[in-house]
């Protein structure tokens, strides 16, 4: 299922843990991630197939959300992502980029890989354990998502309000 985005722009690459904030022009520095609009930005490379990649982005997007939101939003913010990064790298053959851009008013996470295939939420099939259920999640637990092809690839993306429960 696609849904509109109510708010989109570029995407860096950030190899690491590092932040970035955007400037006037569009010129991205690296260090203190809050811009003019108090938004902070997490930016990360995952490794082609690394799931360690997952617990690393689920701390990494804890630390930038620390004290935000009403109780129980930043547990479903990393719920989320940690879903979107694992399909990520577990349903592609490349690196994907993991990107959390967090206000006072919401949060946004972004995965985008190479892959042009686009991902649909499905029934689980009760024999397969937890497999199939992460879009599933992510269209119940999100305020809005979606996805969006980019280059020869895509992105998936989902939204949380910062006041909703």
């Amino acid at each position: 299922m696609e849904r509109q985005a109510r708010r989109s722009g570029p995407t860096a690459v950030v190899s690491g843990s590092a932040t970035r904030r955007t400037g006037k022009a569009g010129e991205d520095t690296t260090g203190d991630a809050t811009d003019q609009d108090g938004a902070s930005q997490l930016n990360r490379l995952l490794g082609r197939a690394d799931l360690r990649a997952v617990p690393e982005a689920r701390r990494a997007l804890r630390e930038l959300l620390e004290g935000w939101g009403k109780p129980g939003r930043s547990e479903t913010a990393e719920l989320l992502t940690s879903e979107l990064v694992t399909n990520a790298l577990v349903h592609t053959d490349d690196d994907a980029v993991l990107t959390a851009t967090v206000s006072s008013s919401g949060l946004r996470v972004e995965v985008r890989d190479s892959a042009a295939r686009r991902p649909r939420p499905t029934a689980p099939i009760a024999d397969e354990g937890t497999h199939g259920r992460g879009l599933v999640l992510v269209e119940s637990l999100a305020d809005t998502w979606g996805v969006r092809a980019q280059g020869g690839g895509k992105v998936v993306w989902f939204e949380l309000g910062a006041g909703a429960a």
